[in-house]
């Protein structure tokens, strides 16, 4: 069998507003149906595929479980990276992870990719198995359809039996423009795409052989981690050791086992506004509209509006993005420099980088509907037999009002169960706690007023998602 390893760890800047640090661009749905996250563990489940490890932070845990279980794909175990090191220490502890199993072919594969042709994919991840179980470690190179600037590239070397895949003579960064147009016109250059397959000991000798700290460092961070049911947490301490090294880097670029199976596959890396574009479905003039949209004598434009009538007269070869609490608007050539926009964002301490007005927890979800001087005001809505930790708060008190659903309150050493249109005060300081205990969502509005309203003025005393402290 072959074992999928879902990489998604990514904080995901690159598609702000839409995509932001809480909420980034795998756990997006491109096509108005899966999320990208959801695509990928689509495109490998089923035979010849054994359930998914994903790889993930302690903040998006919950939500990445969420996403696999809403398309029938649950993953065998999820990994907590502690803090991020890049996508080589990610692989190494998946293969560490499955060291029992000597013959294990790991998949590993970014959980933000669109494909365009699954079945294609899924014939050459077939095309390179036996290259892998030789003891190969092999990647994946996409046929280029233009002189891409923003891709590495891989150039392909002789071609290996059993045939379908050629060894990796050099791998090229980002090249210039006429460099990129001599690859594409040469026909032996392919866009790398950062998709590998190759036996777990074999990535791991290789590892060992040329960045055998990365080994040394995760080997110490799985034998330490702690299991909370479908949850491995690596071990900090050992984790952090690690140098933060990408796979090519770490391995691909120094290895002479490397191996490169040519794909067309319609690949994408979804790496800015403007490769949406490209991939999306085009009108007469050009334009790719997503959500409530009004066009006049516009062309080669991207719209999307996930709230807002956007309307857009007389401009040509742009992005023009709106959320709820943001717009983006830039020229097509320069989507990647909304980068620069986030940092500025950060910098003055805004919360419009890391978080949407709708926030998701493990629980369920709230929505900021309008925030002020000493108020707030949320949606919340907690799942079927979901419940929010038991905590309180020094500097607020909260006021719910049941609209839908069933509340179960404690307040104190009070529990009490409210129904639609009535309602609970807790005054600051009081232990409290808001649980459902029907069949249905639960829905109420939450008005906060006090001194400081922040989400870290929480003490949790107990807590079903292991957030306690």
């Amino acid at each position: 069998m072959i074992v999928p390893v879902i990489l998604s760890g990514g904080s995901g800047t690159r598609l702000w507003p839409l995509s932001r640090s809480s909420y980034p661009k795998q756990f997006l749905s491109i096509d108005g149906r899966h999320s990208l996250l959801q695509a990928t563990a689509l495109r490998v489940a089923g035979k010849p595929f054994a359930p998914v490890i994903a790889i993930t932070n302690e903040e998006q845990r919950f939500l990445l479980a969420h996403h696999l279980l809403g398309v029938g794909c649950p993953a065998r175990k999820i990994l907590l990276e502690p803090i991020g090191r890049n996508t080589a220490p990610a692989a190494a502890a998946a293969a560490l992870f499955l060291s029992s199993a000597d013959d294990a072919v790991l998949l590993v594969v970014p959980a933000d990719h669109v494909i365009a042709d699954p079945a294609a994919f899924r014939r050459a991840v077939e095309t390179g198995v036996p290259h892998a179980e030789a003891g190969r470690l092999v990647t994946f190179g996409v046929r280029p359809t233009r002189a891409h600037t923003g891709y590495g590239y891989i150039e392909a070397g002789p071609a290996l039996a059993p045939g379908g895949a050629s060894a990796v003579a050099r791998f090229i960064e980002k090249p210039e423009i006429s460099a990129a147009e001599r690859f594409v016109s040469g026909g032996v250059h392919l866009w790398n795409s950062g998709i590998f397959l190759f036996q777990a000991r074999a990535f791991l000798a290789e590892l060992e052989r040329h960045a055998p700290e990365i080994v040394a460092a995760c080997r110490g961070a799985v034998a330490a981690g702690r299991h909370d049911g479908d949850f491995i947490r690596l071990d900090k301490a050992a984790f952090e050791k690690s140098p933060a090294l990408s796979i090519d880097y770490a391995v691909m670029e120094r290895t002479e086992a490397a191996a490169v199976v040519p794909v067309d596959i319609g690949w994408s890396d979804v790496g800015s506004w403007s490769a949406l574009w490209e991939i999306g479905r085009k009108d007469d003039a050009g334009n790719v509209a997503d959500g409530d949209a009004v066009l006049h004598e516009t062309r080669n434009t991207y719209i999307r509006s996930e709230g807002p009538l956007v309307t857009a007269i007389g401009v040509a070869d742009m992005v023009i993005v709106a959320t709820e609490d943001a717009v983006l608007v830039a020229p097509k050539d320069r989507a990647e420099d909304v980068r620069h926009v986030v940092a500025r964002l950060k910098s003055a301490g805004r919360s419009e980088p890391d978080t949407h007005r709708l926030v998701h927890r493990p629980w369920g979800s709230y929505r900021t509907i309008s925030l002020g001087d000493r108020f707030q005001v949320k949606e919340i809505i907690v799942k079927p037999g979901a419940s929010l930790s038991l905590q309180m708060h020094h500097h607020r008190a909260e006021h719910w009002v049941v609209v839908q659903g069933t509340a179960e309150v404690t307040r104190g050493d009070e529990v009490s169960i409210l129904h639609e249109n009535q309602s609970a005060f807790i005054p600051l300081g009081t232990r409290h706690r808001l649980a459902n205990p029907g069949k249905f969502d639960l829905r109420l509005i939450e008005v906060q007023s006090g001194s400081y309203l922040g989400e870290d003025d929480i003490v949790r005393f107990e807590d079903n998602y292991g957030r306690v402290g």
